[in-house]
């Protein structure tokens, strides 16, 4: 595991959620609905119509602070895997990783894996952000998307 003074600088949660992964998944690559489950409490909002549909694509969140990043997507796979490297608004993403993984269990329950990846962080004043973010904050966005999922279903009608 790769440490920086004792602290990993990659952490990981996760847990079986009972709803399918096309809930679950379309909960995360909708960035308007982030908000609702974000257990570090940094996002305020995100513009409707930013769904993540390939790596390549970069959204756009408001953070609680009143900052503004892009979301630059490195890794996406329909219903399985997302992922994105965030940045100050206009800029080159600093290193840091969030990443998303579902591995479906059947059609009714999928295993989600949630990690913060700060490894690569070049940005100085980000580290102490990114020290803190433990695995008890990973593992409560994905107990909140767990109920959102569990819940109901977001999609909307075919």
């Amino acid at each position: 595991m790769t440490e920086e003074n004792g602290i990993p600088t990659v952490v990981t949660a996760g847990r079986i959620i009972a709803a399918p992964a096309r809930t679950v998944f379309e909960l995360i690559a909708d960035p308007s609905q982030q908000p609702r489950w974000d257990g570090n409490d940094n996002l305020a909002e995100a513009a409707a119509g930013q769904r993540v549909r390939a790596a390549g694509d970069v959204f756009t969140m408001t953070l609680t602070n009143g900052g503004i990043r892009d979301n630059h997507v490195v890794e996406f796979e329909e219903e399985r895997l997302i992922a994105w490297l965030p940045s100050v608004q206009g800029q080159q993403p600093p290193g840091h990783l969030w990443r998303w993984e579902l591995d479906r269990v059947d059609e009714a329950r999928v295993r989600v894996t949630h990690t913060y990846d700060w490894s690569r962080l070049t940005d100085e004043k980000r580290l102490e952000r990114a020290r803190a973010t433990t695995s008890d904050r990973l593992q409560a966005s994905v107990d909140r998307l767990a109920e959102l999922a569990e819940a109901n279903d977001p999609r909307p009608p075919a």
